[in-house]
């Protein structure tokens, strides 16, 4: 899928690399997008991949002084979800982070590389445009700050030149007076497109009753509201967003606003929806989350601990970063630790770390049933957190700590999860249950005593097609009783 791939040891570098290849270069961060892309044939005439991944900061999470926050190149969907600034004054923004894919996506995919991909359907384009973000693209040339609601030109593309980087995402921290939410609708609880998604973000004026009860005196000072896959791009409801300024949220306000909200909607008909659904949806999901937001009910459905199916911090984003030796014919060597065992890695050259799992180590309880990271059955541990090894390239194993479902037993000890597995005869054909071992692994050592809400929460990106699920809960279920829930080392 590629010829070279260079792991950096600065930024610096990696500008002078994209200055160097131009088109034919792309910044590797998280990749979930980029490895789909690049396996379908999407991104074409890519030879060079410049993984960031090890450089430290770049994965910060920070407020200013002038009471802006700023998001790092690097920072993951599960970061915005695990951050406690983000949660109290970005909530649509963590809202949307945690609707993205499932646990094992979250941990790889950043915000940064989900706006460059620049669908109409991403889901945190549409609250960082809500809340007026700008971002820093960097090249050799210097930097450069784009309002983010010029930064798209059309689907999938944006004003984003081959030789720049997306450096930073800025945006002002939401004051006590403002609330915000954001809606996503798709054809599944999790590991769904949007059929389209809003975001409204409410300047609050005059005294806010907790309950709603008192709606005339909740009235509207600003309104910012944002539509995703309805268009193009994402865009503004602006109509709606100067009708808001100076009424109550009273039904009939909410109302008014939700239709003219729903006039900028211009969807097309596609596999998701037809365009008729979206456009009576759009005035449905934004009546919905104005309703909301006049509730002052915004955050009720937020899981006081979202599972992460993390429980470490990566080592690599605190070291030096090592480039792969290479072999004579070019093709780099890779060396790293595999469920506790050292390994040297040669031929890998464009696989991803599934391949090189399966393929090269001959660890094939690694199934690939999607190589999309829509399935799971191919997730892993990679330095500490569960990923999908089908959306990594083989090179971020370097100098990497791997674990595989072939070892969660500690010698002839199975797993307390293998040993329910058993127990429960959670076992059908098999093929999904590495992935779902290892998923359910990973919350055990998250949180050894998960309740029903966290163990459906950790399963949200595997894919059984032979059961309904119960005996697999089940044996989560049996295994979090015990006192070993964690994974060996």
């Amino acid at each position: 899928m590629w010829h070279e791939y260079k792991i950096v040891a600065t930024l610096d570098e990696a500008l002078q690399l994209l200055a160097a290849a131009g088109p034919t270069a792309r910044i590797v961060a998280g990749a979930t997008d980029l490895i789909i892309e690049l396996e379908r044939g999407v991104r074409k005439g890519i030879e060079i991949l410049v993984d960031i991944t090890r450089l430290p900061g770049l994965d910060a999470i920070t407020l200013d002084d002038q009471g802006w926050i700023h998001l790092g190149p690097l920072v993951t969907h599960n970061q915005c979800v695990a951050s406690a600034l983000l949660v109290e004054r970005a909530l649509p923004l963590v809202q949307a982070c945690w609707e993205v894919g499932a646990p094992q996506i979250r941990n790889r995919a950043t915000v940064a590389g989900n706006l460059i991909t620049a669908s109409p359907a991403n889901d945190t384009i549409t609250p960082l445009m809500a809340l007026d973000a700008v971002i820093t693209l960097a090249s050799v040339r210097g930097e450069r700050r784009v309002p983010l609601r010029e930064f798209y030109t059309g689907v999938r593309r944006t004003v984003m030149a081959p030789d720049e980087l997306l450096a930073e995402i800025a945006f002002p921290a939401l004051a006590a007076n403002i609330r915000g939410h954001f809606i996503k609708l798709a054809l599944r609880r999790a590991q769904a497109i949007s059929v389209l998604n809003v975001a409204v973000i409410l300047e609050m004026t005059g005294q806010e009753d907790t309950q709603g009860d008192n709606q005339a005196d909740n009235v509207v000072k600003q309104a910012r509201i944002a539509l995703g896959a309805v268009a193009p791009t994402i865009v503004r409801a602006t109509a709606a967003e100067a009708f808001l300024a100076g009424q109550p949220l009273t039904a009939e306000v909410i109302n008014q606003a939700s239709t003219l909200a729903q006039a900028v909607a211009h969807p097309i008909d596609d596999v998701r929806a037809p365009a008729e659904y979206r456009l009576a949806m759009t005035k449905t999901i934004t009546r919905r989350a104005l309703a909301t937001l006049a509730a002052c009910q915004e955050r009720a459905q937020w899981p006081a601990t979202p599972v992460m199916l993390k429980t470490e911090t990566d080592p690599m984003s605190t070291v030096t970063a090592t480039q792969p030796l290479l072999h004579e014919d070019g093709a780099p060597i890779i060396t790293t630790t595999i469920n506790g065992q050292p390994y040297t890695v040669t031929e890998a050259q464009g696989k991803t770390l599934l391949r090189l799992l399966r393929e090269n180590v001959g660890l094939t309880g690694v199934k690939e049933g999607c190589a999309e990271g829509e399935c799971g059955a191919c997730t892993v541990f990679l330095d500490g957190a569960a990923v999908m090894s089908c959306l990594v390239p083989a090179p971020r194993a370097q100098g990497a700590q791997i674990t595989t479902v072939e070892g969660l037993a500690t010698g002839a000890q199975l797993h307390p999860l293998q040993q329910a597995f058993v127990a429960a005869a959670a076992v059908q054909c098999g093929f999904c249950t590495p992935g779902f071992l290892m998923a359910g692994a990973k919350l055990l050592e998250e949180r050894p005593h998960p309740d029903r809400v966290a163990i459906e929460q950790a399963l949200t990106g595997n894919l059984c097609r032979c059961t309904g699920y119960y005996k697999i809960i089940e044996a989560l279920t049996k295994a979090s009783a015990t006192e070993e829930g964690s994974v060996q080392p």
